[in-house]
């Protein structure tokens, strides 16, 4: 049957992030949703907003696509463009190549939650836009280093 059970879906807490940005993930947690489907052609996440936790580094993906979905509650948007609230059932994509970056904080005293869809590669790039670090994916491996390829 193709129905998830979430609860029996890990929820991953923490970040991959090297310090001290880890650090700045506490109260996020994200189940890997399309994983626990058998999806492999994109990423499906649900992830959960503690009060006051943000989802992630501001960051932009020269080469896969975004989509967000607000499941639970009430999630501000930080782009290039400034804030936005985006409420259960809004949206927001961000296209490849597109160097607008964002990530969403949850500014409510509630948890919220949104599912992120994405393309699932292999090899990829993710810049951040607010520090200098960009993350290089080869083969499934994470390697953080200053935008420049030196190390952090």
């Amino acid at each position: 049957m193709p129905k998830i059970d979430l609860t029996l879906v890990t929820a991953r807490t923490g970040s991959s992030y090297p310090a001290p940005y880890d650090a700045m993930m506490a109260g996020r947690s994200t189940q890997a949703v399309g994983d626990a489907g058998g999806l492999t052609q994109f990423g499906v996440n649900l992830t959960t907003l503690e009060p006051n936790a943000t989802s992630s580094l501001r960051h932009w993906h020269p080469g896969e696509d975004e989509f967000v979905i607000v499941t639970q509650g009430t999630v501000t948007l930080v782009d290039d463009h400034g804030e936005t609230e985006l409420t259960a059932g809004e949206c927001a994509a961000f296209p490849a190549g597109e160097p607008n970056g964002h990530h969403f904080i949850n500014k409510t005293k509630q948890k919220a939650s949104f599912i992120a869809i994405g393309t699932r590669s292999e090899d990829a790039l993710c810049t951040y836009s607010d520090v200098d670090m960009k993350v290089e994916t080869i083969r499934g491996v994470d390697t953080f280093t200053r935008r420049d390829g030196s190390d952090l």
